[in-house]
């Protein structure tokens, strides 16, 4: 069992920014224990997947992502569902899918389960609506290319893209994002750049964006870039949050609170879970339970009611491939 830190006794946290937070911190202690004796039976299910996003690619297309499981499940696959209908299985290592054979201007809901070696379904992850392009009839015309795509290692294990934008004689939809031969991710046609995670210390990728339309024309690829990533440690500076900041005040109640505020990092992707560090220990886990803020985010904690004691503290973010980001700068506060 995963143990998590103690911390004083504290009321329910406050969270602003007019964002739905919850503090987790119990539920992730409770979802790493197994429901049953210890003879093997009454495993628990995989935990429902997180970070889910959903990205019309065309008026037929749909480009769903979310964050790999790992909370120890043995995982097995995952099941994406439209609206409450299975329309795809996908292995355990892929946690991106298009789906295709959509109506244009059509509305959908979509949701994906996690599932085990022995057949066990997580919960659903949230759901998701997106509405498809229009058609846009006898559109033959293709975007133009995207131009001058420039790339940049940020530590051993994620590169940024950035790139030109295309014209289109209506609208570019999408950016298809390419690996070799390989497409890995698909951004809105009013998006030009991402984070790519998930890569290799000391290897070199080779990547090119193509623009699409509503009509499933795909302009000719971007000119090739090469990204080496650093090898050894990884210094995952571009996944961290950026302009974290802490400071301390003393509630109504006489108890005193830490309030941070931070950028999330721009990952492409919904970056909807974040791990506190306090004191050099793992303290909590936030989970965003509504939209996951684009801008600046904020949160405060209970930390005690002393005064003059002094606290560090630094947080992570969980990137949309499921793997925990670099570390903010560590802050130190003192309770007033």
């Amino acid at each position: 069992m995963r143990r998590t830190p103690h911390l004083p006794r504290q009321p329910l946290p406050r969270t602003t920014a007019g964002r739905a937070l919850t503090l987790t911190a119990a539920a992730c202690v409770l979802s790493s224990c197994a429901w049953g004796g210890g003879d093997g039976e009454g495993t628990r299910p995989p935990s429902a997947p997180r970070g889910l996003t959903v990205q019309a690619g065309s008026a037929t297309t749909v480009h769903v992502m979310w964050n790999s499981t790992t909370d120890g499940s043995d995982i097995e696959g995952y099941e994406i569902y439209r609206d409450a209908a299975k329309v795809k299985d996908v292995p355990a290592d892929q946690h991106m899918v298009d789906i295709t054979g959509l109506k244009p201007a059509a509305t959908y809901t979509f949701s994906v389960r996690a599932r085990d070696a022995d057949g066990g379904l997580s919960p659903d992850s949230k759901k998701l609506t997106v509405t498809t392009p229009a058609a846009a009839k006898a559109d033959r015309a293709a975007p133009s290319r995207p131009r001058t795509l420039r790339g940049e290692a940020e530590g051993g294990r994620a590169a940024t893209l950035a790139w030109g934008g295309s014209k289109d004689n209506r609208s570019v939809a999408s950016y298809e994002i390419y690996q070799g031969t390989s497409k890995i991710h698909s951004v809105g046609g009013g998006t030009t750049d991402t984070l790519i995670t998930g890569l290799r210390p000391g290897t070199t990728y080779t990547f090119t964006v193509k623009a699409r339309d509503a009509a499933d024309n795909f302009s000719a690829a971007s000119p090739a870039v090469r990204v080496t990533t650093a090898a050894g440690k990884d210094s995952g500076r571009a996944t961290a949050p950026a302009d974290f900041r802490a400071r301390t005040h003393r509630g109504g109640d006489g108890a005193y609170y830490i309030d941070l505020t931070w950028q999330p990092p721009h990952t492409g992707g919904a970056v909807t879970e974040y791990q506190i560090h306090l004191d050099g220990r793992s303290a909590t886990s936030l989970v965003f339970g509504g939209a996951a803020p684009q801008g600046k985010a904020k949160h405060s904690f209970y930390v005690g009611r002393k005064s003059g004691e002094t606290h560090r503290v630094k947080l992570r973010a969980k990137l949309p491939d499921g793997t925990w980001g670099g570390y903010s700068p560590e802050r130190t506060v003192t309770t007033p």
